[in-house]
């Protein structure tokens, strides 16, 4: 054995098994040889009906005899004998791996091949059918949060800092900010987005003034005249704070509002200067760099990874947290989706046998290289008994079929020759 060679894995037992099913059928196979042998010997020399049956015999056992050598020739050396052409798979082991590996590469891996068994697997029918049940969608989300807890835990803050000083801070700072802050601006006006935070901005604003009217009205009273008389001045601060109540309650009731409108012009006008007007994109570049380059923004960036990392752990923790709950809930519409839509189905199939004719075709040839460099490292001796383990018991049906097939070729021979003048 050379020292790159090593053990063929099996299981013992199973082996066991291989081996008294084919020293069986061995048996059988020479019984038969023994038996055409004897009846030969017994026949040899007669007419008649025993001449049939010695041309018969003798027929069978050159026929056992050639098809026991052609089986035998396959592992090893008949009688140990150097003959040319046998023991085939010791001595040429290696080629056979690259033909099986070709073999494997041509006819399994073949794109149209791979297409029509991941069609036929129909997966996105399955995965629907499985994912439709609340208890197996329940198991995913099991595992999904375990795994995501698991990963959490292994990101530190200073992977975090070291991620955005060395990589995203860098990052943004080569990339100009008015152009993509004017298409998001432009969007979000297009789409009325803001006047949510608007709405949001002016009920916290609104609660503020109804809430601290004391305040309001001490900030008014400081910036009066010193000769006015108080009395006038609580009231003019009074009045004033009622009217801004009022006016922040219009505006939150009105959608046209003209403030809002007025607002609303002002980012439309602004999302356009960052686009065509160099100074107000200048201005917007150098307010990014300050930001960038105050030496909070790393520590924020972190309290914000641990905050969001604390509020998933905790969320992924906890089996009856609304996040499990909802993926639970969106996996199994998403299963039942998939029972029920065939289109997706057909999408999601497509997608994925796009995706496995890729990998073929990309790493087939490694994948099946396994079939080559496997083999190439077994021992010759014992890798050929292994596959006469496996294959074996079913080879001597050759042997048992040669010996009656040439049984019944010599009959018909004798035959022939009995009527042939």
């Amino acid at each position: 054995m050379s020292s790159s060679a090593f053990t063929v894995p099996g299981s013992a037992e199973a082996d066991l098994v291989r081996r008294r099913d084919l020293n069986k059928m061995r048996a059988v196979a020479t019984g038969l040889l023994v038996a055409a042998a004897v009846v030969y010997v017994a026949t040899r020399g007669q007419d008649g009906f025993l001449g049939f049956v010695n041309a018969g015999a003798e027929a069978s056992m050159v026929g056992a005899i050639a098809d026991w050598f052609a089986v035998t020739a396959l592992f090893r050396h008949p009688l140990h004998l150097p003959i040319p052409h046998t023991a085939l798979i010791p001595r040429r082991k290696n080629e056979l791996g690259r033909g099986l590996q070709e073999f494997v590469q041509e006819n399994f891996l073949a794109e149209g091949v791979v297409r029509e068994r991941v069609g036929a697997a129909e997966a996105s029918r399955r995965v629907g059918e499985w994912l439709s049940d609340p208890a197996h969608a329940r198991r995913v989300v099991d595992e999904v949060a375990d795994v995501a807890v698991i990963g959490l835990a292994k990101v530190r803050d200073e992977h975090v800092s070291e991620l955005a000083e060395a990589v995203l801070l860098p990052r943004f700072r080569e990339e100009p900010i008015a152009p993509i802050a004017a298409a998001l601006l432009g969007e979000m006006v297009e789409d009325n987005l803001h006047h949510g935070v608007v709405d949001l901005g002016l009920g916290e604003l609104l609660r503020w003034l109804r809430n601290n009217e004391e305040t309001f009205t001490e900030v008014l009273g400081e910036r009066a005249p010193w000769w006015t008389p108080t009395r006038l001045n609580d009231a003019v601060t009074q009045r004033v704070h009622a009217e801004a109540i009022k006016w922040v309650e219009d505006i939150q009731a009105d959608p046209q509002h003209r403030a809002r409108q007025a607002f609303d012009s002002m980012l439309h006008d602004l999302a356009r200067d960052l686009v065509h007007d160099r100074d107000t994109a200048e201005r917007a570049e150098r307010l990014k760099l300050r930001v960038l380059d105050h030496p909070q923004v790393l520590a924020t960036a972190v309290s914000l990874w641990k905050a969001l990392q604390r509020a998933l752990v905790a969320g992924l923790e906890e089996e009856a947290s609304m996040l499990r709950v909802r993926l639970e809930h969106e996996l199994v519409k998403f299963g039942r989706r998939l029972t029920t839509d065939a289109a997706l189905r057909r999408r999601l199939d497509q997608m994925l046998s796009d995706a496995v004719v890729f990998v073929v075709d990309r790493y087939g040839t490694e994948l099946t290289g396994v079939i080559t460099t496997t083999i190439e490292r077994w021992d010759g001796d014992e890798a050929a008994q292994r596959i006469e383990l496996h294959v074996g018991r079913d080879l001597q049906f050759i042997r048992i079929n040669g010996t009656v097939v040439g049984g019944l070729v010599g009959v018909l021979i004798h035959a022939v020759d009995v009527l042939l003048p």
